[in-house]
């Protein structure tokens, strides 16, 4: 079936099949967060953004892409706690190493009661057997928010396939329609808009697809034409 990111709380996983790697998304939790399934198709190794909430669907998500229930590392995109609810049942179980970004990770240690060895910045990558994800700090929603870009090859073969497309995983920084809460502070507002504007949409193509903390994906072709008038309102 083709992947349109639509998916619910109790429903069912939302696949994406590229060459390289497998995206599954499901909802979870009371206040319908997304959590995401990266895995390499070549070594198996696996990654989970934000283990939000129901450690057992997630733990579940995880043996859909790895029968072994193979999971390498957990990345929280911000210190949130509605996105790391499960987090301390997930690395528990699986061994996972825990990342966070760097300004944000000793609150995400503090609430989870677990070091975060990862420390994550701008600029820093992730490898997850052989795919690489550029870490991209979005600051604003939260001091360390950080979203995950992985890129696809030149030459594809897969039916969703697109050559050098962007798969970007935002957290709360990007949605369809906006940037995140800022708290009503102007000055942390500035900051995310001019972070997603100079760290994302002057640099990845109208192509590249967005998967946030919370709802409907979008893509940056999509959201574009309303970046004055998200300046403008303010939020």
């Amino acid at each position: 079936m083709t992947y349109t990111g639509d998916v619910h709380v109790g429903g069912p996983t939302a696949l994406r099949v590229l060459d390289d790697a497998e995206i599954r998304k499901v909802a979870v939790g009371p206040m319908d967060n997304n959590a995401y399934l990266v895995t390499c198709r070549r070594s198996g190794a696996q990654l989970l953004v934000d283990a939000a909430a129901d450690p057992d669907r997630l733990l579940a998500l995880v043996r859909e892409g790895s029968g072994s229930a193979r999971l390498d590392v957990v990345v929280t995109t911000h210190r949130h706690a509605d996105h790391l609810g499960a987090l301390a049942s997930v690395e528990a179980v699986t061994g996972a190493v825990l990342a966070a970004g760097a300004d944000d990770a000793d609150a995400v240690a503090a609430q989870v009661d677990r070091p975060v060895p990862r420390r994550l910045l701008h600029g820093d990558t992730l490898t997850v057997g052989h795919l690489v994800l550029e870490v991209v700090g979005l600051r604003g929603h939260t001091p360390g928010s950080v979203a995950l870009a992985l890129r696809e090859p030149e030459h594809v073969q897969a039916p969703d396939a697109v050559s050098h497309r962007v798969h970007l995983f935002t957290g709360d920084s990007l949605f369809p329609g906006g940037v995140g809460a800022t708290g009503g502070e102007p000055a942390r507002f500035a900051q995310l808009l001019d972070d997603v504007v100079t760290r994302v949409f002057d640099r990845f193509d109208d192509a590249t697809w967005v998967y946030p903390g919370h709802g409907r994906d979008t893509t940056l072709g999509a959201e574009r034409p309303q970046l004055a008038q998200w300046r403008e309102r303010g939020w």
